[in-house]
């Protein structure tokens, strides 16, 4: 059997927290932006179970409550439970066997309320959604996990696979934001789902009524601008966020230790050109100019505290080539002029003499900075707080997961703001270690 797609494009906030008030409290907002239907993500019914259902549905006793269960097994009694608490569609796993959705499908027509099959991770997406469509589901979810997005999978690709194939409503997710849903929906997406691009803002409310405007005009990525190089995503990614962020997003490894900015209000982003040099040598690290292109950064070790293989006239150098900075495990000198023309510098030791250009070491070879392995075209990242080394082959995956972070700041910040410890926001008492 197979259904029309509705005119009507909904846009569907999944809460995807472990807090019932913030949930609550973000619904609220993202209903006022013109959000549609309200998703009890699976984080947050797994933390308070069907009382979150119960909750949502008593607050928003006129918007349609989705019920994100992600069931594997027992569908029947999955989907009777959630729609007896209140939801009017209830989501489970297109991976589950055939057994297991043709019950809950059952149960979900039996209860009156709608059931979607989110088809995450199968084997292949587009002869699920056939097979989906068959049995007699009422939506099929295209959906990207956020652990496959930060490696780079997309979810506009796949859904536009799906969409050539069915004629089955279709809900989106995974990473969707103001320009991709409006690409998903001149793509053939009916639900789009959105979850960290809302719920993670500082600003609820807005962020909702930008992705309503996208999903209302069509106008997203497709129209505008075409896709750019993977390098450039993850330039603007750590541009637009913290070491901080970072190292959280990296489980706090990367910091190359004792290796300090020379001055304030300091950013450095670019891909590494190793230098391995010895005690007084300042050969290699100048050389090093010679071999980086714009935007690149330097990245020294030294092998000395006492002697600088490093100062203002290597640093002009760069500047007016376009290097992005230097980062030194050892020292650096003519602090002052450095500082006034504002070349990014960052090292462990600040002296006055230097050694002789013997020539010593190497370019472009696996180095120790900071006691951190650093090979050339690792992307490094300092700021304020010091520097971190990201491997070239994560560097997409870190720069979006630091993104998120982010994110998850930016409304933390904006509760606390609003008169609440930082304790109470993240619950703390209840989510200690027991």
């Amino acid at each position: 059997m197979t259904k029309k797609r509705s005119e009507r494009k909904i846009l569907q906030v999944a809460l995807d927290m472990l807090e019932l008030d913030r949930a609550i409290e973000i619904g609220r907002e993202s209903l006022e932006g013109g959000a549609d239907w309200l998703e009890a993500g699976t984080p947050l019914i797994k933390s308070e179970g069907m009382p979150a259902i119960r909750t949502l549905r008593d607050t928003f006793p006129d918007v349609k409550i989705v019920a994100d269960m992600k069931t594997m097994d027992t569908g029947a009694l999955e989907v009777e439970m959630a729609a007896k608490s209140g939801a009017s569609v209830v989501s489970i796993l297109a991976v589950a066997d055939n057994a297991t959705i043709k019950e809950a499908i059952e149960s979900a027509h039996k209860y009156g309320v709608a059931l979607m099959v989110d088809i995450i991770n199968s084997e292949d997406p587009v002869k699920r959604a056939k097979e989906l469509q068959e049995m007699d589901a009422d939506y099929v979810c295209v959906h990207v996990g956020i652990d496959q997005q930060m490696h780079g999978m997309d979810t506009l690709n796949l859904l536009e696979q799906v969409a050539a194939a069915v004629n089955i409503p279709l809900a989106v997710a995974g990473g969707v934001d103001a320009e991709s849903a409006a690409d998903a929906v001149n793509l053939g997406a009916d639900i789009i789902i959105v979850g960290g691009n809302i719920t993670r803002s500082a600003h609820v409310k807005e962020s909702t009524q930008k992705i309503r405007a996208g999903m209302d005009t069509g106008i997203g990525r497709s129209a505008g601008r075409a896709k750019r190089a993977r390098d450039e995503d993850i330039f603007e990614l750590f541009m637009q966020v913290s070491t901080p962020n970072i190292t959280d997003a990296m489980h706090r490894k990367g910091v190359l230790r004792g290796i300090k900015p020379l001055f304030e209000d300091i950013k450095l982003v670019g891909k590494a050109v190793t230098v391995q040099t010895f005690e007084g040598d300042w050969a290699k690290p100048v050389e090093a100019t010679d071999v980086a292109k714009e935007g690149d950064v330097i990245v020294v070790y030294a092998g000395s505290k006492d002697v600088a293989p490093w100062g203002e006239l290597a640093s002009w150098s760069c500047k007016l080539k376009g290097i992005a900075g230097i980062v030194i495990d050892g020292a650096v000198r003519d602090v002052a002029e450095i500082k006034r023309i504002k070349f990014p510098v960052f090292a462990k030791y600040i002296v006055p003499n230097a050694g002789e250009p013997k020539g010593f070491g190497e370019l472009n070879t696996e180095i120790k900075c900071g006691g951190e392995t650093v090979k050339p075209g690792d992307w490094i990242i300092g700021d304020d707080n010091g520097v971190v080394v990201v491997p070239k082959a994560r560097a997409y995956e870190m720069a979006r997961r630091a993104k998120e972070v982010w994110k998850t700041e930016e409304r933390i910040r904006a509760e606390i703001k609003r008169g609440k410890t930082l304790s109470q926001v993240l619950d703390l008492y209840k989510w200690e270690k027991r």
